[in-house]
């Protein structure tokens, strides 16, 4: 049987593709996302990223989806949001993390990131861990839902 993994292929700029809010590619990803809200009444909106500035990343093969949001965070978090992310290709998805960061850090330079992480919607031991090997830390957790924070930079 084939190993499953994810596989460690050589970075490049071309790992993302920037697409505009409404990509039915985007739309595909996310919905296979935890995150994703599904309406009751079957409604498929074409917009995922929501209110505010927002950059929407896709690899060449659309295995692959990052959003991030510059907003005004209800929570009190400060910095760019990563709202969404999910991979299911053979990347390996700190490195596609990683790869996102150096995108958003041109468009937003100097500005701290941070994402939620609901451990009791994924399978890994170690939520978040991804992103931990990306270089992002545990900064604390939300008062009502109890998301783990994690953030990288301004620190």
């Amino acid at each position: 049987m084939a190993d499953m993994s994810q596989t460690e292929f050589p970075m490049s700029a071309d790992s993302w593709v920037e697409i505009r809010d409404g990509d039915p590619r985007l739309r595909t990803l996310y919905n296979r996302h935890y995150s994703a809200y599904h309406y009751r009444d079957g409604r498929q909106p074409k917009k995922t990223a929501g209110p505010g500035e927002y950059m929407a990343l896709v690899t060449p093969e659309a295995d692959a989806v990052f959003i991030w949001r510059k907003f005004i965070d209800d929570s009190g978090q400060k910095g760019i949001n990563c709202a969404v992310f999910r991979n299911e290709g053979a990347r390996l998805s700190s490195g596609l993390i990683t790869e996102a960061m150096v995108r958003a850090r041109r468009r937003w330079p100097g500005e701290r990131f941070y994402t939620y992480i609901n451990a009791n919607k994924i399978r890994s031991a170690n939520p978040g861990c991804c992103f931990k090997k990306a270089g992002w830390r545990v900064a604390g957790q939300t008062k009502t839902r109890k998301l783990t924070i994690l953030e990288h930079g301004g620190f």
